[in-house]
Protein backbone atom coordinates (compact mmCIF):
# COMPACT_ATOMS: atom_id res chain seq x y z
CA UNK A 1 0.00 0.00 0.00
CA UNK A 2 1.17 3.31 -1.06
CA UNK A 3 1.90 6.08 1.63
CA UNK A 4 -0.08 8.79 1.17
CA UNK A 5 0.91 12.09 0.04
CA UNK A 6 2.27 14.75 2.06
CA UNK A 7 1.19 18.38 1.83
CA UNK A 8 4.11 19.34 -0.86
CA UNK A 9 3.95 16.21 -2.64
CA UNK A 10 1.90 15.23 -5.70
CA UNK A 11 1.41 12.72 -8.75
CA UNK A 12 2.83 14.27 -12.07
CA UNK A 13 0.96 14.08 -15.63
CA UNK A 14 3.17 11.07 -16.18
CA UNK A 15 1.62 9.21 -12.90
CA UNK A 16 4.97 9.88 -11.14
CA UNK A 17 4.76 11.12 -7.63
CA UNK A 18 7.11 14.24 -7.18
CA UNK A 19 7.84 17.38 -4.59
CA UNK A 20 7.19 20.98 -4.92
CA UNK A 21 11.27 21.27 -4.26
CA UNK A 22 11.97 19.72 -7.21
CA UNK A 23 9.89 21.94 -9.41
CA UNK A 24 12.51 23.21 -11.34
CA UNK A 25 14.55 19.45 -11.89
CA UNK A 26 14.41 17.06 -14.77
CA UNK A 27 12.76 19.17 -17.40
CA UNK A 28 13.47 18.19 -20.50
CA UNK A 29 11.33 19.97 -23.42
CA UNK A 30 12.49 23.68 -20.93
CA UNK A 31 15.97 23.03 -20.88
CA UNK A 32 16.00 21.80 -24.96
CA UNK A 33 13.64 24.78 -25.23
CA UNK A 34 16.18 27.09 -23.63
CA UNK A 35 19.09 25.58 -25.17
CA UNK A 36 17.37 25.91 -29.18
CA UNK A 37 16.81 29.83 -27.95
CA UNK A 38 20.45 30.29 -26.74
CA UNK A 39 21.80 28.68 -30.11
CA UNK A 40 19.11 30.69 -32.03
CA UNK A 41 17.81 27.50 -33.52
CA UNK A 42 13.96 26.59 -33.96
CA UNK A 43 11.85 25.13 -31.65
CA UNK A 44 10.76 21.54 -32.91
CA UNK A 45 6.79 21.34 -33.91
CA UNK A 46 4.55 20.79 -30.44
CA UNK A 47 7.63 22.26 -27.86
CA UNK A 48 6.41 25.11 -26.96
CA UNK A 49 3.14 23.17 -26.09
CA UNK A 50 4.69 20.37 -24.04
CA UNK A 51 6.87 23.58 -22.48
CA UNK A 52 3.21 24.54 -21.30
CA UNK A 53 1.89 21.34 -20.07
CA UNK A 54 5.07 21.20 -17.39
CA UNK A 55 4.71 24.41 -16.36
CA UNK A 56 1.04 24.29 -15.45
CA UNK A 57 1.58 20.67 -14.14
CA UNK A 58 4.29 21.69 -11.57
CA UNK A 59 2.62 25.34 -10.82
CA UNK A 60 1.15 23.83 -7.57
CA UNK A 61 0.41 24.98 -4.07
CA UNK A 62 0.85 23.20 -0.40
CA UNK A 63 -2.42 21.06 0.71
CA UNK A 64 -3.66 18.33 2.93
CA UNK A 65 -3.60 15.70 1.20
CA UNK A 66 -1.43 16.43 -1.10
CA UNK A 67 -0.37 19.62 -3.79
CA UNK A 68 -3.02 21.18 -5.44
CA UNK A 69 -2.55 22.48 -9.03
CA UNK A 70 -3.28 26.22 -9.89
CA UNK A 71 -5.81 26.43 -12.82
CA UNK A 72 -3.37 28.83 -14.93
CA UNK A 73 -6.46 30.78 -16.65
CA UNK A 74 -7.75 31.42 -13.56
CA UNK A 75 -5.01 33.95 -12.86
CA UNK A 76 -5.04 36.66 -15.98
CA UNK A 77 -8.16 38.33 -15.38
CA UNK A 78 -7.58 38.53 -11.30
CA UNK A 79 -4.28 40.07 -12.66
CA UNK A 80 -4.46 42.37 -15.26
CA UNK A 81 -8.05 43.58 -15.13
CA UNK A 82 -7.52 45.54 -12.12
CA UNK A 83 -4.49 46.44 -13.74
CA UNK A 84 -5.64 47.28 -17.53
CA UNK A 85 -8.45 49.41 -15.92
CA UNK A 86 -6.04 51.46 -13.33
CA UNK A 87 -3.98 52.12 -16.85
CA UNK A 88 -6.86 53.17 -18.25
CA UNK A 89 -8.31 55.79 -15.88
CA UNK A 90 -4.94 57.89 -16.31
CA UNK A 91 -5.56 59.02 -19.91
CA UNK A 92 -8.74 59.26 -22.28
CA UNK A 93 -6.58 58.10 -24.77
CA UNK A 94 -5.13 54.98 -22.78
CA UNK A 95 -8.77 54.28 -22.14
CA UNK A 96 -9.79 54.24 -25.30
CA UNK A 97 -6.89 51.93 -26.49
CA UNK A 98 -7.42 49.75 -23.51
CA UNK A 99 -11.35 49.65 -23.74
CA UNK A 100 -10.68 48.83 -27.36
CA UNK A 101 -8.07 46.15 -27.24
CA UNK A 102 -9.72 44.16 -24.29
CA UNK A 103 -12.22 42.54 -26.26
CA UNK A 104 -10.40 41.72 -29.57
CA UNK A 105 -8.02 39.94 -27.02
CA UNK A 106 -11.15 37.73 -25.31
CA UNK A 107 -11.91 37.22 -28.77
CA UNK A 108 -8.82 36.27 -30.05
CA UNK A 109 -8.07 33.51 -27.12
CA UNK A 110 -11.92 32.06 -27.14
CA UNK A 111 -11.42 31.08 -30.73
CA UNK A 112 -8.03 29.99 -30.07
CA UNK A 113 -9.47 27.59 -27.26
CA UNK A 114 -12.15 26.95 -29.72
CA UNK A 115 -10.06 25.84 -32.60
CA UNK A 116 -7.73 23.42 -30.07
CA UNK A 117 -11.01 21.47 -28.45
CA UNK A 118 -10.46 23.21 -25.00
CA UNK A 119 -12.38 23.94 -21.66
CA UNK A 120 -10.69 26.25 -20.07
CA UNK A 121 -12.06 28.59 -16.50
CA UNK A 122 -10.68 31.90 -18.03
CA UNK A 123 -14.00 33.56 -18.74
CA UNK A 124 -15.62 32.32 -16.08
CA UNK A 125 -13.25 33.99 -13.62
CA UNK A 126 -13.04 36.75 -16.02
CA UNK A 127 -16.76 36.98 -15.74
CA UNK A 128 -16.81 36.04 -11.88
CA UNK A 129 -14.20 39.19 -11.17
CA UNK A 130 -15.77 41.27 -13.21
CA UNK A 131 -18.60 41.29 -11.51
CA UNK A 132 -16.95 41.54 -8.10
CA UNK A 133 -14.56 44.31 -9.13
CA UNK A 134 -17.32 46.91 -10.83
CA UNK A 135 -19.18 45.71 -7.57
CA UNK A 136 -16.36 46.88 -5.02
CA UNK A 137 -15.34 50.34 -6.90
CA UNK A 138 -19.01 50.66 -7.22
CA UNK A 139 -19.11 50.89 -3.34
CA UNK A 140 -15.97 52.71 -2.67
CA UNK A 141 -16.01 55.48 -5.58
CA UNK A 142 -19.53 55.74 -6.14
CA UNK A 143 -21.50 55.54 -3.09
CA UNK A 144 -19.28 57.86 -0.88
CA UNK A 145 -20.08 60.74 -3.18
CA UNK A 146 -23.52 60.79 -1.43
CA UNK A 147 -25.62 60.90 -4.67
CA UNK A 148 -26.76 56.52 -4.62
CA UNK A 149 -29.40 55.76 -1.64
CA UNK A 150 -29.43 53.11 0.89
CA UNK A 151 -32.20 51.82 -1.31
CA UNK A 152 -30.64 51.81 -4.39
CA UNK A 153 -27.48 49.86 -3.05
CA UNK A 154 -29.72 47.22 -1.60
CA UNK A 155 -31.62 46.68 -4.98
CA UNK A 156 -28.56 46.92 -6.59
CA UNK A 157 -26.83 44.28 -4.22
CA UNK A 158 -30.03 42.34 -5.13
CA UNK A 159 -29.94 41.84 -8.33
CA UNK A 160 -25.99 40.77 -8.12
CA UNK A 161 -27.24 38.33 -5.52
CA UNK A 162 -30.63 36.53 -8.20
CA UNK A 163 -27.76 36.67 -10.91
CA UNK A 164 -25.21 34.76 -8.64
CA UNK A 165 -28.38 32.30 -8.14
CA UNK A 166 -29.51 31.59 -11.48
CA UNK A 167 -25.52 31.21 -12.48
CA UNK A 168 -24.96 28.55 -10.07
CA UNK A 169 -28.42 26.65 -11.46
CA UNK A 170 -26.65 27.52 -14.58
CA UNK A 171 -23.78 25.47 -13.73
CA UNK A 172 -25.11 22.31 -12.75
CA UNK A 173 -26.29 19.00 -15.10
CA UNK A 174 -27.59 20.45 -18.23
CA UNK A 175 -28.94 17.21 -18.71
CA UNK A 176 -25.96 14.95 -19.47
CA UNK A 177 -27.12 11.82 -20.78
CA UNK A 178 -25.75 9.06 -18.46
CA UNK A 179 -22.81 7.09 -20.11
CA UNK A 180 -23.24 3.47 -20.27
CA UNK A 181 -21.00 0.79 -18.68
CA UNK A 182 -18.42 -0.68 -20.83
CA UNK A 183 -20.05 -4.08 -21.12
CA UNK A 184 -22.94 -3.15 -22.51
CA UNK A 185 -21.16 -1.98 -26.06
CA UNK A 186 -22.16 -5.03 -26.61
CA UNK A 187 -25.43 -4.67 -26.60
CA UNK A 188 -25.31 -2.65 -29.91
CA UNK A 189 -23.57 -5.37 -32.02
CA UNK A 190 -27.75 -6.13 -33.26
CA UNK A 191 -28.41 -3.00 -35.23
CA UNK A 192 -28.82 -2.67 -38.60
CA UNK A 193 -25.53 -2.21 -40.69
CA UNK A 194 -26.72 0.82 -42.56
CA UNK A 195 -27.04 2.43 -39.06
CA UNK A 196 -23.87 1.17 -37.94
CA UNK A 197 -22.04 2.27 -41.37
CA UNK A 198 -24.06 5.76 -40.86
CA UNK A 199 -22.46 6.13 -37.19
CA UNK A 200 -18.87 4.95 -38.08
CA UNK A 201 -16.92 7.94 -37.78
CA UNK A 202 -17.40 11.49 -35.95
CA UNK A 203 -17.14 13.79 -39.32
CA UNK A 204 -19.59 15.70 -37.27
CA UNK A 205 -22.08 18.31 -39.03
CA UNK A 206 -21.94 20.90 -36.02
CA UNK A 207 -18.83 20.67 -34.31
CA UNK A 208 -18.08 23.93 -36.05
CA UNK A 209 -20.38 26.02 -34.20
CA UNK A 210 -18.49 24.32 -31.42
CA UNK A 211 -22.04 22.96 -29.60
CA UNK A 212 -22.62 19.07 -31.46
CA UNK A 213 -23.13 17.10 -34.81
CA UNK A 214 -26.31 18.09 -36.54
CA UNK A 215 -29.96 18.56 -36.68
CA UNK A 216 -32.24 15.90 -38.38
CA UNK A 217 -35.40 16.17 -37.08
CA UNK A 218 -36.83 17.94 -39.57
CA UNK A 219 -35.46 15.97 -42.50
CA UNK A 220 -37.70 12.99 -44.41
CA UNK A 221 -37.23 9.59 -42.60
CA UNK A 222 -36.79 8.05 -45.92
CA UNK A 223 -33.99 10.47 -47.18
CA UNK A 224 -31.63 9.37 -43.39
CA UNK A 225 -32.17 6.06 -44.02
CA UNK A 226 -30.90 6.37 -47.70
CA UNK A 227 -27.96 7.81 -47.21
CA UNK A 228 -27.33 5.08 -44.07
CA UNK A 229 -27.73 2.63 -46.75
CA UNK A 230 -25.62 4.39 -49.21
CA UNK A 231 -22.67 4.52 -45.71
CA UNK A 232 -22.51 8.22 -45.62
CA UNK A 233 -20.51 8.92 -42.30
CA UNK A 234 -21.97 11.29 -40.40
CA UNK A 235 -20.97 10.71 -36.68
CA UNK A 236 -24.36 8.67 -35.83
CA UNK A 237 -27.43 7.16 -37.20
CA UNK A 238 -30.99 7.40 -37.62
CA UNK A 239 -31.64 4.19 -35.13
CA UNK A 240 -35.52 3.76 -36.49
CA UNK A 241 -36.23 5.49 -39.53
CA UNK A 242 -40.31 4.31 -39.84
CA UNK A 243 -41.16 5.44 -36.34
CA UNK A 244 -42.93 8.79 -36.00
CA UNK A 245 -41.29 11.93 -35.79
CA UNK A 246 -41.83 12.29 -31.36
CA UNK A 247 -39.40 9.26 -31.43
CA UNK A 248 -36.78 9.29 -33.44
CA UNK A 249 -33.13 8.39 -31.97
CA UNK A 250 -29.52 8.64 -32.75
CA UNK A 251 -26.23 6.79 -32.18
CA UNK A 252 -23.60 8.26 -30.42
CA UNK A 253 -20.16 6.81 -31.52
CA UNK A 254 -18.20 8.83 -28.92
CA UNK A 255 -20.99 8.02 -25.78
CA UNK A 256 -21.80 4.81 -27.44
CA UNK A 257 -25.41 5.19 -26.61
CA UNK A 258 -28.93 5.89 -28.18
CA UNK A 259 -29.67 9.50 -27.92
CA UNK A 260 -33.34 10.87 -28.20
CA UNK A 261 -34.38 13.51 -30.20
CA UNK A 262 -32.51 16.87 -30.07
CA UNK A 263 -30.04 15.36 -28.21
CA UNK A 264 -26.36 16.43 -28.98
CA UNK A 265 -22.70 15.65 -28.30
CA UNK A 266 -20.69 18.70 -27.27
CA UNK A 267 -16.93 17.72 -28.39
CA UNK A 268 -15.63 20.17 -25.69
CA UNK A 269 -17.56 18.22 -22.48
CA UNK A 270 -17.28 15.02 -24.42
CA UNK A 271 -20.38 13.82 -23.12
CA UNK A 272 -24.55 13.70 -24.62
CA UNK A 273 -26.61 16.65 -23.76
CA UNK A 274 -30.86 16.64 -23.78
CA UNK A 275 -31.95 19.04 -26.13
CA UNK A 276 -28.43 20.53 -26.26
CA UNK A 277 -28.23 24.48 -27.26
CA UNK A 278 -24.64 25.48 -27.20
CA UNK A 279 -21.66 25.29 -24.85
CA UNK A 280 -21.03 28.48 -23.41
CA UNK A 281 -17.48 29.14 -22.19
CA UNK A 282 -18.94 32.01 -19.92
CA UNK A 283 -20.30 29.36 -17.76
CA UNK A 284 -17.45 26.59 -18.78
CA UNK A 285 -20.16 24.19 -19.07
CA UNK A 286 -23.42 23.29 -21.70
CA UNK A 287 -26.35 24.29 -21.83
CA UNK A 288 -29.57 21.81 -22.14
CA UNK A 289 -32.76 20.65 -21.02
CA UNK A 290 -32.08 21.07 -17.61
CA UNK A 291 -30.44 24.59 -16.99
CA UNK A 292 -31.78 26.32 -20.24
CA UNK A 293 -33.78 28.54 -18.01
CA UNK A 294 -31.57 29.00 -15.36
CA UNK A 295 -29.02 30.64 -18.17
CA UNK A 296 -31.58 32.86 -19.56
CA UNK A 297 -32.51 34.37 -16.09
CA UNK A 298 -29.05 34.75 -15.33
CA UNK A 299 -28.72 36.62 -18.59
CA UNK A 300 -31.34 38.28 -17.37
CA UNK A 301 -30.88 39.35 -14.16
CA UNK A 302 -27.08 40.21 -15.36
CA UNK A 303 -28.60 42.65 -18.06
CA UNK A 304 -30.89 44.82 -15.41
CA UNK A 305 -28.41 44.58 -12.51
CA UNK A 306 -25.79 45.98 -15.22
CA UNK A 307 -28.42 48.74 -16.81
CA UNK A 308 -29.07 49.88 -13.22
CA UNK A 309 -25.29 49.89 -12.13
CA UNK A 310 -24.28 52.26 -15.09
CA UNK A 311 -27.40 54.26 -14.40
CA UNK A 312 -26.45 55.19 -11.32
CA UNK A 313 -23.20 55.77 -11.54
CA UNK A 314 -23.49 58.06 -14.37
CA UNK A 315 -25.35 59.96 -12.76
CA UNK A 316 -22.92 60.24 -10.03
CA UNK A 317 -20.54 61.50 -11.57
CA UNK A 318 -22.04 63.32 -14.65
CA UNK A 319 -24.60 65.42 -12.96
CA UNK A 320 -27.74 66.78 -15.04
CA UNK A 321 -27.47 64.60 -18.10
CA UNK A 322 -28.96 61.71 -19.15
CA UNK A 323 -27.41 58.20 -19.06
CA UNK A 324 -26.85 57.91 -22.63
CA UNK A 325 -25.52 61.35 -23.38
CA UNK A 326 -23.30 61.06 -20.19
CA UNK A 327 -21.86 57.57 -21.66
CA UNK A 328 -20.42 59.76 -24.80
CA UNK A 329 -19.91 62.91 -23.15
CA UNK A 330 -18.91 63.62 -19.65
CA UNK A 331 -16.62 66.84 -19.62
CA UNK A 332 -15.75 66.43 -15.71
CA UNK A 333 -14.98 62.46 -16.08
CA UNK A 334 -10.78 62.56 -16.00
CA UNK A 335 -10.52 65.85 -14.00
CA UNK A 336 -10.28 63.53 -10.93
CA UNK A 337 -8.64 60.29 -10.80
CA UNK A 338 -12.22 58.15 -8.65
CA UNK A 339 -14.15 60.15 -10.99
CA UNK A 340 -12.24 58.81 -13.94
CA UNK A 341 -11.59 55.26 -12.78
CA UNK A 342 -15.45 55.05 -12.55
CA UNK A 343 -16.53 56.39 -15.74
CA UNK A 344 -13.72 53.82 -17.38
CA UNK A 345 -15.74 51.10 -15.09
CA UNK A 346 -18.71 51.98 -16.70
CA UNK A 347 -17.44 51.91 -20.14
CA UNK A 348 -16.24 48.30 -19.51
CA UNK A 349 -19.40 47.88 -18.26
CA UNK A 350 -21.05 48.90 -20.97
CA UNK A 351 -19.30 46.70 -23.49
CA UNK A 352 -19.52 43.45 -21.39
CA UNK A 353 -23.70 44.24 -21.52
CA UNK A 354 -23.76 44.67 -25.42
CA UNK A 355 -22.11 41.32 -25.75
CA UNK A 356 -24.28 39.56 -23.55
CA UNK A 357 -27.34 41.67 -24.66
CA UNK A 358 -26.37 40.15 -28.25
CA UNK A 359 -26.52 36.69 -26.61
CA UNK A 360 -29.58 37.21 -24.63
CA UNK A 361 -31.30 38.32 -27.54
CA UNK A 362 -29.76 35.41 -29.61
CA UNK A 363 -31.47 32.89 -26.66
CA UNK A 364 -34.83 34.99 -27.34
CA UNK A 365 -35.45 34.90 -30.78
CA UNK A 366 -34.37 30.65 -30.92
CA UNK A 367 -36.79 30.32 -28.10
CA UNK A 368 -39.61 32.08 -30.39
CA UNK A 369 -38.76 30.05 -33.07
CA UNK A 370 -38.88 27.07 -30.61
CA UNK A 371 -35.66 26.09 -32.14
CA UNK A 372 -31.59 25.63 -30.15
CA UNK A 373 -28.70 27.47 -31.05
CA UNK A 374 -27.00 24.24 -32.26
CA UNK A 375 -30.51 23.43 -34.72
CA UNK A 376 -30.48 27.41 -35.85
CA UNK A 377 -26.83 27.15 -36.86
CA UNK A 378 -26.94 23.93 -38.48
CA UNK A 379 -30.55 25.13 -40.47
CA UNK A 380 -28.02 28.08 -41.82
CA UNK A 381 -24.82 26.10 -42.67
CA UNK A 382 -27.19 23.83 -44.51
CA UNK A 383 -29.73 26.18 -45.86
CA UNK A 384 -32.88 24.64 -44.27
CA UNK A 385 -33.54 27.64 -42.24
CA UNK A 386 -36.55 28.75 -44.34
CA UNK A 387 -38.11 25.23 -44.31
CA UNK A 388 -37.10 24.67 -40.48
CA UNK A 389 -38.77 28.04 -40.06
CA UNK A 390 -41.99 27.03 -41.72
CA UNK A 391 -42.34 23.63 -39.70
CA UNK A 392 -42.04 26.08 -36.41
Amino acid sequence: MEEPLCCCEYVDRRGERNHLAACCCDCQDLDEGCERWLTCRSLPPGALERIADSVADRLRVPWFAGAVKIQVSLVPPLVLLPVLLHVAALHFLLGFVILTSLPVVVLWYYYLTHRRKERTLFFLSLGLFSLGYMYYVFLQEVVPRGHVGYSQVVALTCGLILMLAALSRAKKDPGYLPIPASNEKSSHQGLPSSGVRGGSSEGLHGVRGGSSEGLHGVTASGAASGRAANGEAKGYSRMSAEEPEGVKKDWCTKCQLVRPARAGHCRLCGRCVRRLDHHCVWINSCVGEQNHQAFILALSFFMLTSVYGITLTLHTICRGRTPFVALFYCPGAYSDYSSALSFTCVWYCAIVTAGMGYILLIQLLNISYNVTEREARLALRDNTGRRLLALC
